[in-house]
């Protein structure tokens, strides 16, 4: 699994122009039951609008992705606004933009314009997390070398999960693919080969991304 971008939380953010009003929100999901509920929620929040058209991408991958015009014009609604998320490399979302007709017509250029925008001003108000998979690493040592491990995991700002105690103290470790063999590696040294390693699994771990300044 490579890592990958997604949001956090809900977003949202509004437009207008020739007097039709967008509204967009936006929401972090992680499956197609959820992406239709939001749907469907910011249908019947919006009940008296013109248009309510939506798109999601789904999957660590992005594999999975739909969208829906809802009455406008084929392919001037929903496919920009999945274009907006596809290019900002996002996954696990959904898009609603809402529209309120303002009495003239934008034609399908001004209406791909208006929808892509809106998506984008939506994503630009979301919470953007870089998802990282990390290997967890189970580190069994004897109590007279906790301290010194211990000491090593903080001065190279390693990431670490559960700990528990027993005959020994194992430590679980999140390392990122490329850094495992060093640091495993730099564990033996220290510990005079008596470090015992146990493939423990994958942790995904978000990581906030700061927006980009204006």
């Amino acid at each position: 699994m490579k890592p990958y971008k997604t949001t956090q939380g809900e977003s949202s953010a509004s437009y207008e122009i020739q007097r039709s009003k967008f509204y967009t929100h936006t929401k972090h999901v992680e499956s197609e039951e959820e992406a239709r509920a939001f749907i469907q929620e910011q249908k019947k929040a919006y009940f008296d609008a013109r248009h309510n058209c939506s798109a999601y991408v789904l999957g660590y991958d992005g594999a999975k992705q739909k969208s829906n015009d809802d009455g406008e014009p084929g392919g001037t609604a929903g496919n920009p606004i999945l274009d907006a998320i596809k290019k900002n490399e996002l996954t696990d979302i959904v898009v609603v933009v809402t529209r309120y007709f303002g009495g003239i017509k934008l034609g399908a250029g001004g209406l791909i314009r208006a929808y892509s925008h809106s998506a984008v001003l939506g994503l630009e108000a979301a919470d953007i997390a870089l998802m990282l998979p990390l290997a967890v690493v189970r580190v069994r040592v004897s109590y007279d070398l906790l301290a010194s491990v211990e000491n090593y995991l903080r001065k190279k700002e390693l990431r670490t999960g559960d700990k528990a105690y027993a005959e020994d103290v194992t430590v679980d470790v999140l390392l990122r693919e490329e850094e495992k063999e060093d640091v495993l590696a730099a564990l033996t040294d220290l510990t005079s080969g008596r470090a015992r390693y146990e493939d423990a699994g994958t942790q995904v771990m978000a990581v906030p991304v700061p927006r980009a300044s204006s």
